[in-house]
């Protein structure tokens, strides 16, 4: 299993509305490397979901469930989607702040690539985001 973090501003796809949703698909990256980890991404994998712009933590995880495939909205073949399904909330925000302090969390992608909006994620550094987030 590989683990991820992808970002979303909450004013366009928030963590309450993907509570609501249970599932949905992860369209729009333009970035290559982005794109490459959406390629990479396998069914079951797990991703952080992280509040970009604003809040700026990581508030729940999320399921690959389908493997990626054509952005349905590009024809731009270069583009892809991948597929998430509802995993779990943590128990509290991981906030940005808090990441950078912390010794093991510091040189993870989101704070070394901070634009980069679909990152790989540590086996390691996810534990240690779920340990801080309560779970």
């Amino acid at each position: 299993m590989n683990y991820w973090l992808i970002k979303s501003e909450p004013f366009k796809y928030s963590w309450d509305q993907f509570l609501k949703d249970k599932s949905t698909f992860w369209d729009g990256v333009r970035n290559y490397t982005a794109r490459n980890n959406l390629r990479a991404m396998k069914k079951g994998d797990l991703a952080l979901f992280y509040h970009s712009n604003e809040g700026l933590c990581i508030v729940g995880i999320a399921k690959v469930i389908k493997e990626h495939y054509q952005d349905p909205t590009t024809d731009e073949t270069a583009w892809l989607a991948v597929d998430f399904s509802l995993y779990k909330s943590l128990k509290k925000p991981v906030f940005l702040a808090d990441i950078k302090k912390d010794e093991l969390l510091k040189n993870m992608q989101l704070v070394k690539q901070s634009r980069l909006s679909v990152c790989a994620v540590t086996r390691e550094e996810f534990d240690k985001v779920l340990l801080l987030g309560g779970m």
